[in-house]
């Protein structure tokens, strides 16, 4: 009876969150969390669950606070003694001091005020260990021991014009000091009128962000009175968990049942165990001295506060707050197109976002989003890792269905390895909901006429080939409407293959693919054009064969499977030669599009081998022609299918690296569906991309007809722009203990590794500490860079483990393909080994990238140290050996500089305008200008510079003298806009120059071989030439491209300027002129240098 009545009353209790939200159907969660029907007979679900296509779905009834509460519940604010606030000791931030937890800016304070050691940073590169602490009076940070005066070693708070996080100022960023410490463990404070810089290191990243919360939130406080503090977000919040805890107490006796609370936190928090709910109420009970089985109101709002605060969340809100703790519709606006990069962003937008996600009725009515809604909008889906782009077919599906890759299973029928393993046709239906369009069938003769499939040796490993198809039949087009590929390895006799002829036409009807090849194309139709149809990949007979069977040579797979199972198929074979297969002529006929033939040579290929026909490669012989012939081998793929299946020497039916096929072009790379494992999950992964749809778009690099890629190239790629992957691994949230694991009972030290994999050159991994003893909300707090040459085909892995001294063991791990994630801050769902999505267990990172699609060469400025003036390096094109065609390219060389310098002079000036805003070069043009603008209006003097937006390329005007760092701003501010205008004035003509040139080089390219060989070169040589002329083109084209990116993206920095403009604040709309003239021509491109020391000190 109490059980049902708890139950209720916790449900009760949750419609205080969910049922006034008026939010996802009709007010309940409906993602299969616990069902409880609430007082008025609705259904209510407490907890999200997770679904594989939105697996943040569930979550918005996850709720996290910063505040403890009023009223009935001990209140906490910002206290002038910081004595009043009892300390306890809870779960760690991380790395805090005495295992405080820092879940309110009220705790940040009492922490400054208490005081801590920090280093200094001097300008001349030296430290200083210091005692630094807050005033009790709020108005004054000091620091000890000093040579100073006291009354001089101290900073007023009101003098701060900002905080800023990390290597952001000269002093942090000097040579000598940069790999001293790590970027999280730094920070800066901005004050006084010339903008000078107090640099300070901490010893862990957690104290950075409680000092950094502080201080950001004491800048604002100062400007308003007190009252406020406590008669917004703190009541909002008070009101809301009161409110939750009344309906809770059905008895109205001013407590609740021990289980009761346990189970309504749970509800709102899904994921959270239930012995860590417990051993906290047990925890305030024993500081408050109020035992007993039942929690009071405060007990019960403190425990919330104590576990559900995600303090990265918090201090992520006071960040982007103007109104201490919570954000209002502009505060949500510039977080939603500053971080997370959306859009067309408005007020509406924002009041969407607040009405769906924000708990508190209070809160919605006034446009508020408390911490607890911000962090059910950051868990939701609307912030997932994922592009929700991708998870439609959003690639060009009219290209030749060799320009794929196509997702493709070996042995779909066997359940586990490839001797004793079982089959069973389920194993198709789940290849086939996961996307497969090409299904390897190995048929042999069954008993009672009736083919069979299977790939083993034991009798259960059989499956009858009439069933394979009639549910390939039923779910071939279930997940995809795109063409699905039949791979038939035949070993059954000519009797048996008629059958297997008859079911196909009977069972597919007009699915299968029956025309015959068009002799006047030169590539295969597109998936567009073959949607619905499903295609048999096999052997065929000669055309002027006329007899109802004939012979074929046998592929090499089909062989290593008869010798593998100890079949040597003699009655197949006729006299001596090569193996032979007898194959009927009513199922040779079904082959079309898909024709099997061997590999002799590249050359051969290229001579003689139809576009419909395909061959099949062992992944050793595969591997070897990647190694050996890496530029010959993707050519071949630019035209014909190939297929790679696994090595017979698999016999636990292990996976080959995907990637290393898929780098040559290989479309159709065969993977063992049931073994789970990282080459899987890669499989799984890349072909999310294109809305799950099982085909690939191959980088245009290996599309083209003349370009030149190499399979393994170590370096950047001609004509491609590198792009630079800036992650921060932040924490990690309801990560299990790993299946089957007994060791350290349920205790997880988790660490996180990030990869990419991708070509050669962009293969990279990184792995974070060890949190010990935290796998609630492990805080990891560490950032990571990676350079990746080809975007368009890497992946990004991350893998969670459990750090043990026996052996690390896996936890989960989340894998996607590059060109789907989404910059800003982001939670990552994970999955399990065998691909499951666990239910409220994510990472929190944060992405940028820049150069994406456009700009100049990566940059690493301010991320990493250069020594001296870098030369600036230009692509340039290769001598063929051929007179006429050189001459030709040559004309092209200073187009190519003019472009590179476009390129690059706007970048490096942009570069230095973000640093001199304090910002990294992942931050974008909107950040720069509310940084500025954010400068200007914490100054306590008149506004000296405004933003001119009369012209079409915004000016930043001076009015009368300005501090030294101002001047340097508005130096670089002016290049960067010269530079721009320039670019975009400019870059249609070169554009047009180097286009071209290219044109003209490719009315050579019929006759490549007949000018060369009439120049006198041959073998090598002319291979050569071949190779340099399609390095030059790729060349040409590549550098046409990244000015034409590069002019679109100068021209979004410009709009970008105008829309911040006109909403942070320093705008005019002015007819006067300029007094600079940035808007003078330039007679020639001068290069803007990269300077040597990374920008100018702030107050150095």
């Amino acid at each position: 009876m109490a059980d049902g009545r708890d139950t209720a009353a916790c449900a009760a209790a949750a419609a205080a969150v969910v049922g006034l939200l008026g939010v996802q159907d009709g007010g309940t969660f409906t993602s299969g969390g616990l069902q409880v029907p609430e007082r008025g007979g609705e259904e209510l679900v407490l907890n999200g669950g997770c679904s594989e296509d939105s697996p943040q779905s569930g979550r918005s009834s996850r709720d996290h606070s910063g505040e403890r509460g009023q009223g009935t519940m001990r209140t906490v604010g910002i206290m002038k003694d910081g004595s009043r606030q009892k300390q306890k000791k809870t779960v760690s931030f991380s790395t805090m001091p005495n295992n405080r937890k820092i879940n309110s800016t009220a705790a940040c304070i009492s922490f400054m005020m208490e005081g801590c050691e920090m280093k200094k940073v001097r300008s001349n590169s030296r430290m200083y260990n210091r005692f630094f602490l807050l005033d009790p009076d709020m108005c004054f940070l000091r620091w000890e021991p000093s040579k100073k005066d006291s009354e001089k070693a101290k900073l007023e708070i009101k003098s701060i014009r900002e905080v800023r996080v990390g290597k952001k100022t000269p002093v942090l960023r000097s040579n000598g000091l940069s790999d001293q410490f790590p970027e999280e463990c730094a920070f800066s404070i901005i004050y006084g009128e010339n903008y000078e810089s107090l640099d300070l290191v901490a010893s862990t990243a957690d104290i950075v962000n409680t000092w950094v919360m502080g201080l950001r939130y004491l800048v604002s406080y100062g400007k308003h009175t007190p009252d406020v503090l406590g008669a917004n977000q703190t009541s909002l919040r008070t009101l809301w968990i009161s409110s939750l805890f009344e309906i809770a107490d059905i008895e109205k006796g001013g407590q609740i049942p021990l289980s009761r609370a346990i189970q309504l936190i749970k509800g709102l928090n899904p994921g959270m165990k239930t012995s860590t709910v417990e051993l906290k109420f047990k925890e305030l009970q024993k500081v408050s001295e109020k035992f007993g089985g039942n929690i009071t109101c405060d007990v019960f709002g403190e425990a919330y506060c104590e576990l559900c605060t995600r303090p990265e969340v918090f201090f992520l809100l006071v960040q982007f707050s103007s109104n201490k703790e919570y954000l209002d519709l502009k505060d949500l606006m510039i977080f939603m197109e500053v971080e997370q990069g959306m859009e067309e962003v408005n007020e509406n937008t924002s009041l969407e976002i607040i009405n769906k996600y924000e708990p508190s009725k209070e809160g919605r009515e006034k446009g508020y989003l408390t911490i607890d809604g911000f962090t059910r909008y950051l868990l939701s889906s609307d912030c997932n890792i994922f592009d929700p782009h991708h998870k439609v077919v959003c690639q060009d599906m009219t290209r030749p269905l060799s320009h794929y890759y196509i997702n493709s299973a070996h042995s779909a029928c066997q359940m586990e390895d490839h001797y004793w393993g079982t089959s069973d046709i389920s194993g198709y239906i789940h290849a086939l909901k996961m996307g497969c369009r090409s299904i390897e069938l190995v048929v042999w003769d069954g008993p009672d006429n009736e083919p069979l499939i299977y790939l083993g040796l034991s009798v259960v490993s059989q499956v009858a080939f009439r069933s394979v198809i009639s549910v390939i039949d039923k779910y071939a087009f279930e997940a995809s409407e795109y063409p699905l590929i039949l791979c038939l390895v035949i070993h059954c006799s000519v009797r048996q293959q008629r059958i297997m002829a008859q079911c196909l036409k009977k069972i597919l009807g007009d699915k299968l693919y029956n025309e015959p090849p068009c002799i006047d194309e030169n590539y295969l139709p597109s998936p567009e054009q073959l949607k619905g149809k499903i295609l048999l990949k096999g052997k065929k007979l000669p055309p002027n064969n006329c007899d109802s069977e004939g012979d074929v040579t046998d592929e090499d797979e089909g062989m290593e499977i008869a010798r593998r199972l100890g079949h040597d198929g003699r009655e197949h074979i006729n006299g001596t030669g090569p193996r032979k297969l007898r194959l009927c002529k009513d199922l040779s006929d079904q082959v079309n599009l898909c024709q099997s033939v061997r590999f002799k040579d590249f050359e051969m290929s290229k001579r003689s081998q139809k576009y419909w026909q395909m061959c099949s490669f062992n992944e050793v012989t595969a591997s070897r022609f990647a190694n050996e012939y890496p530029e010959e081998y993707v050519k071949y793929n630019k035209k014909f299918l190939s297929r790679v299946y696994p090595s017979s020497m698999r016999i636990d039916s292990s996976n080959m690296n995907p990637q290393d096929f898929w780098k040559c072009g290989c479309q159709i790379v065969a993977m063992n569906y049931q073994t789970p494992g990282l080459m899987m999950d890669l499989n799984t992964g890349w072909f999310r991309q294109n809305g799950n749809c099982g085909y690939v778009l191959r980088p245009s690099i290996m599309r083209e007809e003349v370009s030149y890629f190499s399979a393994n190239a170590k370096d950047s790629l001609p004509g491609v722009s590198a792009q630079l992957l800036h992650l921060k691994v932040i924490s990690g949230q309801n990560l299990p203990k790993p299946k089957g694991s007994g060791a350290k009972g349920d205790v997880v030290e988790p660490y996180v590794y990030v990869e990419i994999h991708g070509i050669p050159a962009d293969c990279a991994e990184h792995r974070t500490k060890t949190v010990t003893q935290n796998g609630d909300n492990p805080i990891f707090d560490e950032s990571f860079e990676f350079l990746i040459n080809l975007p368009e085909l890497a992946i990004l892995r991350f893998v969670v483990l459990d750090d043990d001294y026996i052996g690390d063991e896996f936890i989960a791990q989340y894998t996607i393909p590059f060109e789907c994630l989404q910059t800003g801050f982001r939670h990552v769902p994970l999955q399990s080994l065998t691909g499951e999505f666990l239910q409220n267990t994510t990472l929190f990172v944060h992405i940028a990238i820049t150069n994406r699609r456009g700009g100049g060469k990566v940059s690493k400025r301010g991320l990493s140290v250069r020594k001296g003036k870098k030369v600036r390096e230009y692509t340039s094109t290769k001598t063929t050996g051929i007179k006429a065609i050189d001459e030709v390219f040559r004309t092209a060389t200073q187009a190519v500089r003019e472009a590179t310098d476009l390129r690059e002079n706007v970048q490096n000036a942009l570069v230095s305008f973000k640093e001199l805003c304090g910002l990294t070069p992942a931050a974008n043009m909107k950040q720069c200008i509310l940084t500025l603008s954010a400068w200007l209006l914490n100054s306590d003097s008149p506004l000296t510079v405004t933003l001119n937006l009369r012209s079409q390329y915004p000016l930043l005007e001076a009015q009368g003298p300005v501090p030294d760092l101002l001047k340097k701003v508005l130096t670089s501010y002016e290049a960067f806009i010269q530079a721009s205008r320039t670019l975009i004035e400019t870059s249609d003509a070169v554009y047009s120059k180097i286009i071209q040139v290219q044109k003209t080089g490719m009315s050579f390219h019929e006759d490549l071989h007949r000018i060369g060989a009439k120049e006198g070169l041959k073998g090598r040589k002319l291979q050569k030439a071949m190779e340099s002329f399609a390095w030059n083109i790729t060349v040409l084209k590549g550098q046409a491209d990244l000015l034409k990116h590069a002019k679109n993206e100068a021209v979004d920095h410009v709009r970008q300027i105008h829309h911040a403009g006109q909403s942070c604040g320093i705008s005019r709309a002015s007819s006067h002129s300029p007094s600079l003239d940035i808007f003078r021509p330039r007679g020639t491109l001068e290069p803007i240098p990269e300077a040597a020391d990374g920008g100018s000190n702030a107050g150095s």
